[in-house]
């Protein structure tokens, strides 16, 4: 059985189409980058996924069902914004998760809390966005989850701190379950995924594996995006 399945999904917004007939199934076991410029549908394909929007038609399943109660027990999502309390400090965050989710890991977020030099005491009002980010990441990547679902992930932070953060995601996450990445770093974080799938327009323009996709086009990810984007933006002329 696939972890998610999409069949047919579609979404519009006051009529206008955001996501086309998009068909894609994501395996266990795997790194996916959903990749695709500001616009294309990334956020709200995931959102989809999370149960935070419903589709105009089709259906996406999570472990063959749909979206509810039981798939927020399959996935940990960290959103491109902010959601946290910002009167909370960390400590009482890690609470928090603790006595919401069964399935957190509370030594690995106290311990991933020290790696990322964050003071337990301090208010989430005080703290700078990267800071914010490096917190959510940490609850996040703190369950047991079948998949992650992050939205953005390296927005925030420094170009030093992007390889910490990857190699916190990759040491962090359960074996056996799937990583879904949704960003525009791509060169950052080309070198751990698996998979790539290209959406532009709402459609899927491409899925296949990222060392496929090396072999057969002679580049990397990063390349091959930027030259499709070229070659689109000539069609469109």
């Amino acid at each position: 059985m696939n972890l998610i399945e999409c069949k047919d999904l579609c979404k519009e917004f006051d009529g206008k189409p955001v996501l086309k007939n998009v068909n894609l199934k994501i395996e266990s076991g795997r790194i996916i980058g959903l990749l695709g410029k500001n616009g294309a549908g990334k956020t709200t394909l995931i959102k989809i996924i999370n149960d935070l929007l419903t589709p105009t038609s089709g259906e996406v399943l999570i472990e063959g069902k749909k979206p509810g109660v039981e798939s927020k027990a399959v996935i940990s999502y960290l959103p491109e914004r902010t959601y946290l309390n910002p009167d909370m400090t960390p400590g009482q965050a890690i609470s928090f998760f603790h006595d919401f989710y069964s399935d957190f890991d509370t030594e690995r977020a106290e311990r991933l809390l020290q790696d990322m030099n964050l003071d337990k005491n301090q208010k989430i009002s005080k703290m700078s966005k990267g800071m914010r980010e490096k917190l959510q990441l940490l609850l996040v990547m703190s369950r047991d989850a079948r998949l992650y679902v992050l939205d953005e992930p390296l927005g925030g932070v420094d170009p030093a701190t992007r390889d910490y953060i990857l190699d916190t995601i990759l040491s962090n996450f359960k074996e056996g379950a799937s990583i879904l990445i949704s960003t525009h770093l791509i060169s950052d974080i080309e070198r751990i995924l698996d998979d790539v799938i290209f959406i532009d327009e709402g459609e899927i323009a491409l899925s296949v594996s990222a060392d496929e996709l090396r072999v057969n086009e002679n580049e990397s990810i990063d390349e091959y995006f930027r030259r499709y984007y070229d070659v689109r933006k000539t069609d469109k002329i």
